[in-house]
């Protein structure tokens, strides 16, 4: 039998065609927008506030929720001002420290925390901010989400406030810390009461404005061109809400 050979053999590669299965071909691809470059905002929510204030309950300071304890210095006495961290060294018996506020915050890493989220003060809901920012930066925000305080979440948390267990019990630094059952039972008794009350999903957090620039001033003739052209109405809206008005999901815009 005899096969017959083309004079001139086609590239078979230009035929070729690739057919992905139907399940796997996308129909449209998202792309989110960047986010603000700052300041940056958490939104809160009932298991956000509850775990804010089982670190309160773990730092001891939090005096049955009184605001009192965001003026609270390590020891036990207070600032009468919160217009910044105090940033004095308070003494106990065994130790010193320069803590302070309803998270405990040390200079250093409110100095680093408020950089980073743009604020101004310290001022509760500055500390409520910086406090969600240690817990993101410790990779446990999702875990808070989920509204159950497991031994890991709480783990996850004691490299940052040290009266935190690690999964041994023992706290991270060697200093006193709180009894898991004890933050399980306080964080769950506090989640149920912050849900009765008809805690929003997502509360309405205030968005601090960015000033605009500084304008060199406009020349006179080129300020009589500019009277020739119509202006368009300026938008009142903000620039960092979302089309809704609310947060999305991730806890920022």
């Amino acid at each position: 039998m005899s096969v017959a050979t083309p004079a001139h053999a086609a590239d078979p590669s230009k035929s070729w065609v690739l057919t992905l299965p139907q399940a796997s071909q996308p129909h449209q691809v998202a792309y989110l927008p960047p986010l603000p470059a700052a300041p940056r905002v958490f939104g809160m929510t009932a298991e956000r506030r509850a775990m804010l204030n089982t670190i309160r309950y773990a730092e001891g300071t939090w005096v049955n929720g009184h605001p009192m304890g965001y003026q609270m210095l390590f020891g036990g006495s207070f600032t009468p001002s919160l217009h910044r961290h105090p940033d004095r060294v308070m003494y106990s018996t065994r130790y010193a420290s320069a803590a302070a506020g309803a998270y405990q915050f040390m200079p250093f890493t409110w100095s680093m925390a408020s950089r980073v989220l743009g604020l101004q003060d310290f001022r509760p809901d500055s500390q409520d901010q910086a406090a969600l920012f240690l817990i993101e930066r410790r990779g446990a925000l999702t875990m808070v989400d989920r509204g159950q305080m497991t031994p890991d979440l709480a783990a996850r948390l004691s490299p940052e406030w040290a009266s935190f267990p690690t999964l041994a019990g023992a706290s991270y630094y060697g200093q006193p810390v709180k009894r898991f059952d004890d933050l399980k039972r306080f964080y769950e008794d506090n989640l149920s009461q912050l849900r009765q009350a008809g805690e929003p999903a997502w509360q309405t957090v205030a968005i601090r404005q960015v000033p605009p620039p500084a304008l060199a001033p406009i020349q006179p003739e080129v300020a009589e061109q500019l009277e020739s052209v119509e202006q368009p109405e300026a938008s009142t809206s903000n620039s960092f809400e979302s089309p809704t008005g609310r947060l999305d999901p991730s806890g920022r815009f």
